[in-house]
């Protein structure tokens, strides 16, 4: 059952939280534009979203930082959602790129549970966006990744979260629907996402997301519902703290 209430203790107000987890497209999701800008517009006064994105992360390397992030048995600080996006750098060639690559058997253990975070608040996500391999090479990249290798990945991830109970965003597919040109609208540079793949990505996350917070309650009031004579009244309930 989500935490709903705010729990006064002391002078420090503990909030509800929503945990966005993942690599670069995560920790670049708080930039102008973004989608994790876009989704945290939304839960304003009812939640803390926190940026946990590691740019250039691989599973094996977050796995050593969750218990530090989401601490087993203790309810106020597991959030009430949480999103999964890496696989980027794990999908990276072994002989390109073999300090960020992760094989695929291993980037597909269940790493999240064993720090107590419930599976019905998890919401996985593909890696990463589809690759644009031509992008990566008018940006002057080696390729050290492809597409073809980045959606085995994301078969991966699905197949845990399906196995697993978990709410998952097959991004990858999604992008490449009806071979639609991803590309020059959504990812400039081939891996990154822009203004339009943000927002992308923010309105199929939104759904998985609203279902797991529409329990929590508005904890602070709009401006126009404050009351003028007493504004504790509306602020710190019975206006007695």
């Amino acid at each position: 059952m989500a935490r709903c209430e705010a729990v006064v203790c002391g002078s420090s107000l503990l909030w509800p939280r929503v945990l966005f987890f993942g690599n670069s497209t995560t920790q670049f999701s708080f930039q102008q534009g973004g989608w994790g800008a876009s989704l945290a517009d939304k839960l304003v006064r009812k939640c803390d979203v926190l940026n946990r994105g590691f740019s250039g992360y691989n599973t094996r390397w977050v796995k050593i930082i969750l218990p530090r992030l989401i601490r087993k048995g203790n309810s106020l600080h597991s959030p009430v959602a949480v999103t999964v996006f890496f696989g980027a750098n794990d999908s990276a060639l072994k002989g390109e790129n073999p300090k960020q690559r992760i094989p695929l058997e291993e980037y597909a253990v269940r790493h999240l549970q064993s720090v107590g975070a419930p599976e019905s608040r998890l919401v996985r996500t593909t890696p990463p966006p589809p690759l644009c391999e031509a992008a990566q090479r008018q940006e002057g990249c080696k390729l050290n990744r492809l597409n073809l290798v980045v959606g085995e990945y994301a078969r991966a991830c699905l197949r845990v979260a399906q196995d697993c109970g978990i709410d998952a965003l097959d991004l990858w597919t999604l992008m490449q629907k009806d071979s639609q040109d991803f590309s020059s609208s959504c990812l400039p540079d081939g891996l990154h996402l822009s203004p339009k793949g943000n927002e992308f990505l923010s309105s199929h996350l939104w759904p998985s997301i609203e279902k797991k917070v529409s329990s929590l309650l508005l904890l602070l009031p709009y401006w126009q519902d404050m009351a003028e004579a007493k504004p504790e009244l509306r602020l710190l309930g019975d206006g007695a703290h």
